[in-house]
């Protein structure tokens, strides 16, 4: 039998993540400093550690509801509207999942039928279209530019919606440029929704993460608020990447179906992960505070890195990551990772990873030491010399 013949041919379409391949790369190398990794440098904070230690010294390692402890979805719903002034029922709107990633997965697949269409602002998380195809649907980008802080234009949308628009995502903070949206950024685009039939995963993974101001959620806007899911979870903002948890808040119609496929797929979230993601949102805000000055103080130094050595770098006001634009090299984005990577030893991701119009920028994340950002910025300067 030819196995590869039994693939699923939507699944056999897909290509593999474009960052891969530098990861690789990286693994062979002595002296190598990766700006690659989305992943905090910081060690998850010492009580949340210790609240998951605890929790496997009192045996609590039995499968929890299918949704979630209850008591760290009440605290969910309790950060919500602390922080971004969000109300949810911790009964049935939030729905406690294996990272962020699942929640967008899971919405996805709960929304869409085959041929739908899924509206996805580029550049943008490698995960939106892949999970879009695997559910048959349709992706369909829309180009940010950096001229406009690589923000969501309600022009974007009138030219993308059509009458199979199904779900539109919307991801700020942004991985991969860092940009923003801020309260007046939403109106004309709530304006023109406020009358369709289509949904909303507003992905606010970074929410934490922003400069100035606090973040706005697109679900704030009374007239988004029964027709957007809104994800987030502990990776970025609590150092708890390997924790492997996350949530989705929205309508519970939306909700009681992700947490079918949920029920089916994984079960329920890891249960030490969840009993320590209970004492993060009761006990670090100073944690994260801490974590996001620090982030703060590197953004700046490498943003004055990547201009000095003469390069066109939009200010990124959240995540953790700069977007610098690299034509004057005359290389395509592949090229200058590879070279750069080869050359200098310093691992960057192509702009293209993130959508075809990514061409031209490199994405370099800040979640490093200072002493790694300060040595990678001189061989950043040292390459981009080769090209004056």
């Amino acid at each position: 039998m030819n196995v590869s013949k039994m693939i699923a041919p939507h699944i056999k379409g897909v290509a593999p993540s474009g960052i891969r391949k530098y990861f690789d790369l990286i693994n062979e190398m002595k002296d190598a400093i990766s700006l690659g990794i989305g992943e905090p440098d910081f060690v998850t904070p010492w009580r949340i550690r210790e609240e998951g230690i605890y929790s496997l010294e009192k045996g609590f390692t039995h499968y929890s509801t299918n949704a979630g402890y209850i008591e760290l979805r009440q605290e969910i719903c309790n950060y919500m509207e602390r922080r971004f002034n969000l109300k949810y029922a911790a009964e049935k709107d939030v729905l406690v999942t294996v990272g962020g990633s699942e929640a967008i997965d899971l919405a996805i697949r709960a929304i869409v039928s085959k041929g739908d269409e899924v509206i996805i602002p580029e550049p943008s998380f490698v995960a939106y279209k892949g999970c879009t195809l695997f559910a048959g649907a349709v992706p369909v980008p829309i180009e940010l530019k950096a001229e406009n802080q690589f923000r969501l234009r309600r022009e974007d949308l009138e030219r993308a919606v059509t009458d199979k628009t199904k779900i539109i995502i919307i991801a700020y903070p942004n991985n991969p440029t860092g940009a923003i949206m801020e309260y007046d950024d939403y109106l004309e685009i709530v304006d023109f929704l406020k009358d369709k039939d289509i949904m909303i995963i507003s992905d606010e993974l970074y929410a934490e993460m922003t400069y100035v101001d606090k973040h706005v959620s697109i679900a704030i806007f009374d007239e988004m608020k029964d027709r957007t899911i809104v994800v987030n979870g502990f990776s970025k903002a609590y150092a708890m990447t390997g924790w492997r948890i996350g949530y989705a808040c929205g309508n519970e119609a939306i909700i009681e179906q992700m947490k079918k496929i949920h029920q089916y797929a994984i079960m329920c979230a890891p249960t030490n992960a969840q009993y320590a993601a209970i004492e993060a949102l009761r006990n670090c805000d100073d944690d994260v505070t801490e974590m996001i000055t620090e982030y703060n103080h590197r953004r700046r130094v490498v943003l004055s890195g990547f201009r000095n050595a003469g390069m066109d770098c939009f200010e990124p006001l959240g995540a953790f990551y700069v977007f610098p634009d690299i034509r004057i090299t005359g290389l395509t984005s592949d090229e200058f990772c590879e070279r750069l990577l080869l050359e200098e030893k310093v691992l960057t991701v192509p702009g293209t990873a993130f959508g075809d119009c990514g061409e031209g920028f490199v994405r370099a994340t800040y979640a490093t030491s200072m002493d790694n950002l300060l040595e990678a910025i001189k061989r950043i300067d040292r390459f981009i010399k080769k090209f004056a």
